[in-house]
């Protein structure tokens, strides 16, 4: 289960004291339990949006007047609570400040989500339909077959409107999901040629698109 680390800081604490953070980062990065982080600049850098009746008000600095300020974050994959517990408190900045531990959000079905986006696909080429083939790409979507570069989806419509309908038939498809980003890897026949297809996938908010595919030829 995936917890987000909300590491805190607090400017009333002395930090000249602190343990570096690199052995941690390191630590965890080698058992697998840290997915991935990355400091914040300061709350002076912070810009706090807020709409009233319509309009966009903005305030440079924090959403609240606090010495408590949020200084980075970490995204941690564990068996329990208990275990992003433990990796929480071995932070260095648990010793001056505090660490909030929160689960994600559960109802979604991001791997499901792609391989439906994959059998859209499928189902567009074998039906020639190439505003549905086209949908299934981010708008800046790069392919590369075969060593023929193509980017943006107008580019693909032109390719796709050249090549009518197209037997496809995925034979292998593994998917890995990062957040908002996926790759896929699979085996697939189109047209009497067996292909392997890496692709990119990144998630635009409510789908999940695809924006880099690369395609060659199975040489077994």
């Amino acid at each position: 289960m995936k917890y987000m680390l909300l590491v805190c800081g607090d400017d009333t604490n002395d930090a000249s004291g602190m343990a570096p953070v690199e052995p941690w980062v390191e630590e965890l990065g080698d058992r697998g339990v840290r997915q991935h982080g990355h400091r914040l600049a300061l709350p002076a850098d912070a810009v706090t949006v807020r709409v009233r009746g319509g309009e966009v008000l903005r305030t440079d600095g924090p959403f609240a007047e606090t010495k408590e300020y949020v200084a980075g974050f970490d995204v941690l994959e564990c068996d329990s609570l208990e275990e992003a517990i433990e990796a929480a408190a071995k932070h260095p900045v648990a010793t001056i400040g505090a660490m909030e531990v929160r689960p994600f959000w559960e109802d979604e079905d991001a791997e499901g989500e792609i391989r439906r986006l994959d059998a859209e696909l499928t189902d567009a080429a074998r039906a020639g339909d190439v505003e549905r083939v086209v949908a299934c790409y981010a708008r800046d979507a790069e392919v590369v077959e075969n060593g023929r570069h193509r980017r943006g989806v107008e580019v693909l419509r032109k390719a796709w409107e050249a090549m009518g309908p197209v037997t496809r038939e995925v034979l292998e498809f593994r998917v890995h999901v990062d957040e908002s980003i996926a790759f896929g890897h699979a085996l697939i026949r189109t047209d009497g040629n067996l292909l392997r297809v890496t692709t990119g996938y990144r998630n635009v908010g409510p789908r999940w698109l695809i924006v880099h595919e690369h395609v060659t030829e199975a040489t077994s």
